[in-house]
């Protein structure tokens, strides 16, 4: 039994480093090896891609979902947003503890556009209540973002009960906060770096993050400390940082 729980989320651009100029899914998984997380949430994860697989050599046979799980994340689930010719993306998450339950609500704002709400209950021993938790990627526009946002509203309200402990992260492309403000007043959440630090990290791009696009939002944990990762070796892997968190069950 623990009450202590390591998170992270990354933005993994497919699998490519900056430009699609290399395949990197080989160091990626090492690098969230070394993160040690019990549940990471990804983005922007291929669960397909007949192209790549006959162009690259080293493109994985699994699926990028099963391929960086290993042996380290024995749960995984996937939820398919973007659908084209040969292929298809979305987002993860990978648990150290059974996913007993998972469901990707389909929040796309129009075609172009791909979106997708991924909420899995995962049971960890020795809790008396499921973990809840959501992986997301927002769209770029704002108005989409806030219907994009309602609709989680909606689902955490419906689906997960008040004393359950939940974490909701992920790429919300929200650059003017406006997700803290349905997620931290409507729904008493808290975001990981606001607590520590005073601010959501900046996490983009991440040779040297400016804009604090990518957010760690937790009910039912004391935060103990949270990390952002850029710089190399992390820089060469994606253009986001990966961001992880280290919690307390209340």
């Amino acid at each position: 039994m623990t009450d202590t729980l390591h998170v992270a989320t990354y933005n993994i651009h497919k699998g490519f480093s900056h430009f699609n100029r290399r395949v990197v899914v080989h160091e990626l998984r090492e690098r969230l090896h070394a993160l040690g997380a019990d549940v990471i949430f990804l983005q922007e994860v291929v669960g397909a891609h007949d192209r790549h697989a006959e162009r690259f050599d080293d493109w994985p046979v699994k699926p990028q979902y099963e391929f960086l799980a290993d042996a380290v994340w024995i749960d995984f689930a996937y939820g398919k947003n973007a659908v084209y010719d040969g292929g298809h993306h979305g987002n993860a998450i990978l648990s150290r503890f059974p996913i007993v339950s998972w469901e990707n609500e389909d929040v796309s704002t129009h075609r172009f556009e791909r979106r997708g709400l991924l909420h899995c209950e995962i049971r960890v021993p020795g809790w008396a209540r499921p973990l809840h938790c959501v992986c997301v990627h927002l769209g770029l526009f704002a108005r989409g973002r806030t219907r994009q946002l309602r609709a989680l509203e909606r689902r955490i309200r419906e689906m997960v009960p008040e004393d359950a402990p939940l974490v909701i992260a992920g790429d919300f492309n929200d650059w003017q906060g406006r997700a803290s403000r349905i997620l931290v007043d409507s729904l008493e959440l808290r975001e990981v770096f606001e607590l520590t630090r005073g601010r959501a990290a900046r996490s983009f791009p991440s040779a040297l993050p400016l804009f604090r696009l990518d957010r760690i939002y937790v009910r039912g944990f004391h935060v103990k400390h949270a990390h952002v990762h850029h710089g190399p070796p992390w820089s060469r892997i994606s253009d986001h940082a990966a961001l992880s968190a280290t919690m307390i069950r209340l």
